[in-house]
């Protein structure tokens, strides 16, 4: 074999060799760096369905996630996880794997893996408030998610951060009403009663607060009366067009020395819930309080629950009403009256049609 002819197998045999060994490499890799499972074998399933929580202490090696992330299913090979490490780094030589709660799902690649653990991408969780809410209901709510129990909640609710939120109403018993209704994201590892607490004041503070602040010159209430009438306000209206009617009730009785004789106040204090059922009884209505309304004039002490933009705006603004009572009708309205002997005759009625039903 000529020289020209030496060189011409070469070029045709060794290009080809290079070819098969990348072809090999890429093979490689593209296996262990796709997903451990493929998303269309999991048929009906969610991702959330095949969910991995994994915690990244603070101080573990690139090489000790890769291991972890290895054994929980998540990723194919700890060595593809050590040589797209050492990319990242190549890549952001400031950056580095945070510590933190994370959860992965196996049909998610090496890559989306890595980047979301570099990146501190780290898991929260998320919680809903509902309005009218009492804190009592929010801590129960909390122990049965299992993120803390009822007391350490109610303890925290029950010491006032005049320091951080100065605005609060001073010689406050508890956080009644200031706990704004919504929902939250929290970070998994730092879910604890005081910081789900300054969230949702926070959350006020940037809602509620500006809210009074507008109309401050506009009203007779404090801080303190507004949330607490808007709670009860909260608590009776369950159809929107009649929380304003339901505000310019209470604010004529006010206004007029009558007390609120309001439901909610007297389920409060005794911490319980009355249904069409189990009405209240007279004895429950005469049981001593500083909340029950039904036995005091004006204002509980406290609100009752957390009340909505809604309720706070519509305790700001009441709708004009020669109405002085109201009377539910267990569907979510209330026939409104204007005197004692009318407000008799719509409790009778009520009474009737329940008695047919």
């Amino acid at each position: 074999m000529g020289r020209i002819s030496k060189i011409a197998f070469y070029l045709v045999i060794l290009p080809a060799t290079w070819i098969f060994v990348g072809w090999q490499g890429w093979s490689w890799w593209s296996w262990v760096s796709s997903a451990p499972i493929d998303s269309d074998s999991l048929g009906e399933s969610t991702e959330n369905e095949t969910a991995v929580q994994i915690t990244i202490p603070s101080g573990t090696s690139s090489q000790q996630i890769g291991r972890d992330l290895e054994a929980a299913g998540l990723i194919r090979s700890s060595n593809a996880w050590r040589l797209w490490s050492r990319w990242l780094v190549f890549a952001d030589p400031e950056g580095e794997f945070k510590a933190g709660t994370y959860q992965f799902s196996p049909t998610q690649s090496l890559s989306t893996v890595a980047e979301k653990i570099w990146k501190g991408e780290v898991m929260q969780l998320s919680f809903t408030i509902p309005e009218g809410w009492s804190i009592k209901q929010m801590a129960e709510y909390f122990e049965e998610q299992g993120y803390f129990s009822a007391q350490a909640f109610m303890d925290a609710a029950s010491e006032i951060p005049y320091a951080d939120y100065p605005w609060l109403p001073e010689d406050l018993p508890i956080l009644e009403g200031f706990l704004y209704p919504d929902t939250y994201q929290v970070v998994a590892e730092r879910i604890t009663p005081k910081i789900i607490i300054r969230q949702m004041l926070d959350r006020f503070q940037q809602v509620a607060l500006p809210v009074y602040q507008e109309n401050r010159n506009s009203t007779n209430l404090s801080l303190n009366e507004w949330v607490a009438l808007a709670s009860i306000v909260e608590k009776e209206a369950v159809v929107a067009s009649e929380r304003g009617i339901i505000s310019g009730v209470f604010h004529n009785r006010l206004e007029q020395g009558i007390r609120l004789a309001a439901d909610p106040t007297v389920e409060y204090a005794l911490g319980i819930r009355q249904t069409v059922d189990q009405p209240l009884t007279f004895r429950q209505v005469e049981t001593p309080s500083p909340y029950n309304t039904y036995m005091n004039m004006g204002l509980p002490p406290t609100a009752i629950a957390s009340p909505g933009v809604a309720s706070l705006e519509a305790t700001l603004n009441p709708e004009p009403t020669e109405y002085l009572y109201f009377m539910a009708r267990y569907d979510g309205t209330h026939i409104f009256s204007r005197t004692a002997a009318e407000h008799q005759a719509a409790i009778a009625e009520v009474e009737r049609q329940l008695s047919t039903q």
